[in-house]
């Protein structure tokens, strides 16, 4: 048990796992979770990937959670006529709406977003291709929007551009996001993941949007925009109607700036893990593994810092998606995160520790999972009951012991795949009496999770005469 990965993995799916031998392997190195980007590829792409990912999952018996991530309103300059071109410091550059597409040069390119020339001002500063150029706003005229290139470089075909603090207003759900929300609830993903979210209004209208479509999928929002951090208040709001966020640190690093990004990281996690909800990080974590089979020592001192703030989960994109090592990147950070984990200090928690509960279900998580820290040769808990939200309330208390969730619903072991410390087990018919807790027990020793004389904490569903479910746990010595 001293080898189970706490902290989980999400692996971006693209051209180099649609081999099924891939996607198999590093299901088997350790991902938990797969995330299906919706900015690239076609329909029939991710519903292929769902049926090879579906079919592997039952054959390795382990259960694999989906999340269908939106493109959102990426605000991208046109292309070039030489498909790219160099900007020169101190140069003026011209964005127009007006020049259409593969005739921009070195002094001017056309822009998708209508509204640009209309939201910047003089003295703003436009980044492009994630803050590599960037421009100061001269004057705007109409369509157009006058520039002068501060800090030069090669430019290429469709960047992405940014307004340094904020401030533009497109809208967080696209007509092609909308579309792919229907996507998200026909293929069944377990998360959707929403872009560019400036609200709690706009992941509002995204649940909406999900619900209409037929999904039960939980929204995770993707904090990218400077927005959506502006104040304590408008984070909580999002966290709180979300129930997942994922700390998009690449535009997010864009608009506020990357000194800015370290502290707003640490505190998105602590913030998020304290009001029950899970935190994800992403983004360039072990980047140099698109092109090499080992991280720079930087990226492995990122991936574990994460895991010391208390991250859910770390998140490989362009690394699983399109790099030559996708297997060797997801080995080589689980190997991270195990070793982050073993120092004391990621074992040690006050959540919630001078709060008052208003809820049954959080304070029996809370209870069990205090006891099995502070008791002496706890080995486990063993969550045995119809509900995935304990096992959630129990993985915000920091532990370094596995929580064993068992349920024979694989709609809940998958959404506990994303949960910290919880390691999800399908039993058939458990929750239907076919299993007392001594047999799950002698179950969980034949797998080799737990040995005799291992002490565990047992939270389980007891039925009452009057067939309400009671929440109770337990503490006893396996046999």
């Amino acid at each position: 048990m001293n080898s189970i990965r706490r902290t989980k993995i999400i692996s971006t799916l693209g051209p180099s796992t649609d081999n099924k031998n891939i996607l198999r392997k590093i299901i088997k190195s350790g991902v938990n979770v797969l995330r299906l980007n919706f900015s690239h590829g076609i329909a029939q792409d991710h519903i292929n990937r769902v049926n090879k990912i579906r079919l592997i999952e039952k054959e390795l018996n382990c259960s694999i959670a989906l999340i269908g991530d939106l493109q959102g309103p990426k605000i991208r300059i046109s292309s070039f006529k030489e498909k790219k071109v160099f900007l020169k410091n101190g140069d003026n550059f011209l964005l127009d709406l007006n020049i259409p597409k593969n005739k921009g040069d070195k002094n001017s390119v056309g822009i998708n977003y209508t509204n640009l020339p209309n939201e910047v001002f003089c003295n703003d500063i436009l980044l492009l291709d994630d803050g590599k150029i960037q421009l100061k706003v001269i004057k705007t005229n109409n369509t157009k929007v006058f520039t002068k290139i501060i800090i030069g470089g090669y430019l290429s075909d469709n960047k992405g551009l940014n307004k340094l603090g904020g401030g533009l207003s497109a809208s967080a759900l696209t007509k092609k996001d909308k579309e792919d929300i229907k996507l998200a609830a026909m293929i069944n993903v377990d998360y959707l993941a929403v872009s560019f979210p400036r609200s709690a209004l706009d992941l509002q209208k995204a649940r909406l949007l999900l619900r209409k479509a037929g999904s039960k999928a939980k929204i995770i929002a993707k904090i990218e925009r400077a927005e959506a951090i502006s104040s304590d208040q408008i984070m909580k709001d999002i966290i709180l109607e979300s129930d997942a966020i994922m700390i998009a640190r690449g535009d997010l690093g864009v608009e506020i700036g990357d000194h800015q990004l370290i502290g707003i990281q640490k505190k998105l996690i602590k913030m998020t893990r304290k009001l029950n909800r899970i935190a994800i990080t992403a983004t360039q974590m072990m980047e140099s593994m698109i092109f090499n089979p080992f991280p720079t020592r930087a990226e492995v001192m990122d991936v574990a810092n994460s895991v010391l703030d208390g991250t859910d989960a770390v998140m490989l994109s362009a690394e699983t998606a399109s790099g030559d090592f996708p297997e060797i990147t997801v080995q080589t950070m689980s190997k991270i995160c195990i070793g982050a984990e073993k120092l004391p200090c990621v074992n040690i928690s006050k959540h919630r520790l001078n709060e008052k509960f208003d809820n049954i279900a959080e304070t029996i998580s809370m209870s069990a999972m205090y006891s099995a820290n502070h008791l002496k040769n706890v080995s486990a808990i063993l969550i045995i009951l119809t509900s995935n939200k304990i096992a959630l309330l129990a993985s915000r208390i920091t532990s370094g012991l596995p929580i064993f969730y068992i349920s024979d619903s694989f709609r809940k072991l998958r959404l506990s795949t994303l949960y910290r410390g919880v390691v999800p087990i399908y039993l058939d018919n458990v929750l239907k009496n076919k299993y007392d807790t001594n047999t799950i027990i002698q179950l969980l020793k034949d797998k080799k999770l737990l040995k005799k004389n291992n002490t565990i904490v047992v939270i389980k569903n007891n039925k009452k005469r009057n067939f309400q479910l009671v929440n109770s746990y337990k503490i006893l010595n396996v046999k």
